[in-house]
């Protein structure tokens, strides 16, 4: 009975103590792995044993002798100098802090009791969703804070006092976080996507106090603050500069309104007066080079006009009117002003005009009677440039007016202009060529195959080749009696046996329309979604150079590239029988860049299936929709990449009349009756033709 009692008595505490036990004992099976024979010696009793015959001391106590302190671990035990002061290594929660990196812009919007639930609520409804970080500040709060609104109240409704918190505010807990600060009205009708757009062309090491200028009443015309109604923007770093001031601000600077108090405060401590765009900040800084104010360019901070080097790069002036343009596309002497080129015209004399008002008003007001002369130029380094002779009648105050012809100049600059960030890409990508071929293209394959084993077999360059062999229907059914691309086969079975480490597959197509567009869609179900295609076509002489731009230009879910190749003019027209340029003479005299083909391009392959989707959705299964479209059209208006078209001076084909398909759409068909048309020579070579067959038939 006693030894139930105990039994029961110890039952709870019988798991705690088998966990004991069994935890001693694996504790003690694992020491006896781990320390072997030195944990016996440590447990046997006596002196220890007397060191092996010529082992070194340490050695025999299972230290490491002399010979081997570079191959057994050692701990250095860690020893703090007490000379010196500790430091602590404060590591930051996150990354962009560490490394120093700040936010862009931070709104602030002074608001009040009175206006909180009314104006600043609209403020809040039509750019809260565009600024990153927007707080309101007011003096005293409501007893309910509209939904989606951050108030910080400060406690006093005084203007100068609400102003003076603010910045405080700012400055100490966003001050190190963010590189812009725009303080605004809660009457203030701002353009969000402007502001973000202007904070993001600045830069941020420089002390900005940026608005609309006024001048202070009786004080001194270069000194100007920023007007509040209209909101203003601060740097980081004049905010930080202001900071230490504030204080001495507040107890020196008397103002009534708070727009007035800050303007004053900055041009005191700092010497820094607001300035309503960055051209009168260019003027001031002008003064300080070496050209001076003749230095500065018109308009200001518009590049200076181009300057051409020689008479064959002088960029011409076209006349027009209101009605007549005399630079016309097609190459007439005079047609008719329409289209756009008319709205422009509208636009340019309307907005010079305006001009003219707004810079004599209220003395004399003007309107437009006639345009006496117009003359326009699209500079690529500054815009579209106009001067404008306009025939004009002034008014004055008293009711006087007078005719008057007035010459003005304007400028449409390339306002949009800036860098792009590409991602890196490099030269090691395995590009395929695609090469289409119909039965009018055999003439042209051996030269085309010959020129893609010099310049890249030969080489070792990352390039394949698949071929696209476009049977007609009628030589379809007779490919078992006569096969139309036979000797075609037979080269490439030639370049295979030259070759043998290379494969070049054909796929087999009958059609009437070969289609861009349906033909890349066979190709792009037989090849990985990753694969960089070049589409090209027979006449393209391949090189190293080219394909090494393609690779560049070319990047995936980002940019597509549509190169305009250099086609050479026909000799017969161009040399007459006389013997043809040297290779050293400049070849763009003796061709062109053919802008109407849109025959090879470089794209990748998930690409061009991401944009083949959204095509197959809109024009739901209309296949004939695809024979007037090419691969250019489809990424234009079915994808949202880049399409980078520029001059490809390393992709130069040979003259030839091609044969266009008048299967296709009318627009494909007369771009490239066009391209074949200004593929014959240039005007003076036609001319000099002209000239010589009518010298021949008057003989």
């Amino acid at each position: 009975m006693r030894l139930g009692a105990v039994l029961s008595a110890l039952r709870p505490a019988l798991p705690l103590l088998l966990g004991l036990s069994l935890g001693c004992s694996l504790s003690l099976l694992r020491a006896s792995w781990s320390h072997g024979a030195a944990e016996e010696r440590c447990l046997a009793a006596g002196p220890p044993a007397p060191p092996a015959r010529g082992a070194p001391p340490e050695a025999a106590e299972g230290r490491p002798g002399l010979g081997h302190e570079d191959f057994r671990p050692r701990i250095v035990p860690y020893y703090r100098d007490p000379n010196k002061p500790y430091k602590k290594v404060l590591r930051t929660r996150y990354i962009q802090t560490e490394l120093g990196f700040h936010e862009r812009l931070f709104v602030a919007v002074l608001t009040s009791k009175a206006t909180l639930n009314t104006l600043a609520v609209a403020v809040n409804k039509t750019v809260a969703h565009h600024f990153p970080r927007l707080l309101y500040f007011t003096g005293l709060r409501s007893a309910k804070v509209p939904h989606g609104m951050v108030l910080v109240a400060h406690g006093d409704e005084r203007p100068i006092w609400l102003m003076y918190e603010t910045m405080n505010y700012i400055h100490q807990h966003f001050g190190s976080d963010y590189d812009w600060f725009y303080i605004m009205q809660d009457d203030t009708y701002a353009q969000a996507e402007q502001v973000k757009a202007l904070v993001t062309h600045l830069s941020i090491n420089q002390d900005v106090y940026l608005g609309r200028a006024e001048e202070f009443i009786g004080g001194d015309e270069q000194a100007r603050y920023c007007h509040g109604g209209f909101g203003y923007l601060l740097s980081r770093s004049l905010l930080l500069k202001l900071h230490p001031h504030l204080d001495s601000c507040r107890n020196e600077i008397l103002s009534v309104r708070p727009d007035e108090w800050l303007g004053r405060c900055i041009i005191d401590f700092l010497g820094i007066t607001c300035v309503s765009q960055l051209q009168l900040q260019i003027r001031n800084l002008t003064a300080l080079t070496p050209a001076g104010e003749a230095g500065v360019t018109w308009p200001v901070g518009i590049n200076a006009p181009f300057l051409p080097k020689s008479r064959f790069e002088v960029i011409s002036w076209d006349y027009f009117t209101e009605q007549h343009l005399f630079s016309c596309p097609d190459g007439s002497p005079k047609c008719e002003l329409s289209g756009a080129s008319k709205a422009d015209v509208s636009e340019i004399i309307e907005s010079a005009v305006e001009q003219l008002n707004h810079l004599y008003q209220p003395l004399l007001r003007f309107s437009k009677r006639q345009l006496l002369n117009g003359y326009r130029r699209f500079d690529p380094t500054r815009g579209m440039e106009y001067t404008l002779d306009l025939l004009l009648e002034a008014a004055t105050q008293k009711g006087h007016s007078h005719v008057l012809a007035k010459r003005v100049s304007l400028v449409r600059p390339l306002s949009k202009v800036e860098i792009i960030p590409m991602p890196y890409v490099t030269e090691a990508t395995r590009v395929q060529l695609v090469l289409p071929l119909t039965v009018q293209d055999l003439d042209f394959v051996a030269n085309f195959l010959d020129v893609f084993a010099m310049n890249t077999l030969d080489t070792h360059d990352n390039a394949l080749l698949t071929l696209l062999l476009i049977y007609h229907p009628y030589d379809a059914q007779r490919v078992g009696q006569v096969d139309v691309f036979a000797g075609v086969k037979a080269m490439v079975g030639e370049l295979e046996k030259r070759y043998a480490e290379v494969k070049i597959p054909w796929i087999s197509v009958k059609t009437e329309v070969p289609s861009q567009v349906k033909l890349m869609d066979i190709v792009s179900k037989k090849h990985p979604v990753d694969t960089l295609f070049f589409l090209a076509s027979v006449w393209t002489e391949i090189n190293t150079e080219f394909l090494n731009r393609c690779r560049m230009n070319t990047i995936s879910n980002w940019q597509v590239f549509f190169p305009v190749h250099f086609q050479e003019f026909n000799p017969a027209l161009v040399y007459r029988g006389e013997q043809t340029a040297s290779s050293n003479t400049d070849f763009l005299r003796d061709g062109h860049f053919d802008r109407h083909s849109f025959a090879e391009a470089c794209f990748y392959n998930s690409d061009y299936m991401t944009a083949r989707t959204k095509l197959a959705a809109d024009i739901l299964d209309r296949d004939e929709v695809l024979e007037s479209m090419e691969v250019f059209d489809v990424f234009l208006h079915y994808s949202g990449l880049h399409l980078f078209r520029a001059v490809e001076p390393g992709l130069v084909q040979k003259y030839t009349l091609r044969s266009c398909n008048p299967r296709l759409s009318e627009e494909l068909y007369h771009r490239c009756v066009l391209s074949n048309l200004e593929g014959l020579a240039s005007r003076s070579h036609l001319a000099m033709a002209l000239f010589e067959q009518e010298q021949a038939n008057s003989t």
